[in-house]
């Protein structure tokens, strides 16, 4: 089965799991094949060394796409069955936002939206300074980038010419609050572009397409960014496009309902 498969419907699994806790369900299955490309076809990672010096680190701003991380890490061995099945109950350190720890994978605290471009140039910059061949990579939210700290970061990824750091955006065009237009409407690619960045803006549920393009950046010295079009709650039709599932339980005969959706979308 192709991995994009497997995350979308382990993310379902994940969500039906949780009960009356809910979880963030458009987030997670707009991200699928960002996910999907980055750990099966991009990032250098060791899963016996966790903290191998020598690793990718991908940072994951975008908090709210827990269930498409969680999944994935799953999938590639970095997390149990039983840590999985701990996701949202009290007292795990699985929960809505992750939490920092190598041994499981994860590079970044998530939870306070804007944060990660900074964390990231600050690695991206640590990795120059040692020689360090490696790239960072970092994943935020369409609305995220309303934050001014994402763009005081890229103020300095640009001046430091960071080209070991790669931005992806996922561009699923709502937020909490309704429509990424109505709230700022802003154009992400004038931005990135104004801020010293070399864009391409992709179909975000392509993977092969994705990962073609994460290997095809060809400017030195510029920080690298991939607008990621996408749809919130791809490949679960009452999901696409509808705000309130940004965090929203999922019962029984929806997921039953939404299996048939994501095994018609992956043609299985």
């Amino acid at each position: 089965m192709k991995l994009e498969y497997e995350i979308r419907k382990k993310c379902l699994d994940v969500a039906l799991k949780v009960g009356s806790n809910g979880s963030h369900l458009g987030g997670g299955l707009s991200t699928v094949e960002i996910f999907a490309s980055l750990y099966g076809d991009i990032l250098n990672y060791n899963i016996d060394n966790p903290g191998d010096v020598n690793r990718d680190r991908l940072v994951v701003s975008k908090g709210h796409c827990v269930l498409a991380y969680y999944s994935v890490l799953y999938l590639k061995g970095f997390l149990s069955q039983n840590q999985l099945d701990s996701f949202e109950v009290n007292g795990s350190h699985f929960h809505g936002h992750a939490t920092r720890d190598l041994r499981n994978g994860i590079e970044f605290s998530g939870g306070s939206l804007g944060l990660g471009i900074s964390f990231a140039v600050g690695q991206a910059l640590a990795l120059k300074m040692n020689n360090n061949k490696a790239n960072v990579y970092v994943l935020v939210g369409d609305g995220e980038c309303n934050e001014g700290i994402v763009w005081e970061a890229m103020m300095s990824a640009s001046h430091f010419k960071l080209d070991n750091l790669i931005i992806i955006v996922d561009d699923n065009k709502l937020q909490y609050d309704g429509k990424a237009k109505d709230i700022l409407d802003i154009s992400l690619e004038d931005k990135f572009k104004a801020f010293g960045a070399e864009l391409v803006k992709v179909d975000g549920h392509n993977r092969e397409l994705i990962t073609s393009t994460l290997r095809n950046f060809k400017e030195k010295n510029k920080p690298k960014v991939l607008i990621a079009d996408t749809v919130k709650g791809k490949g679960v039709k009452y999901m696409e496009g509808i705000k309130e599932w940004h965090h929203s339980t999922l019962s029984l005969e929806q997921y039953e309902l939404a299996i048939k959706d994501v095994n018609e979308y992956h043609e299985i």
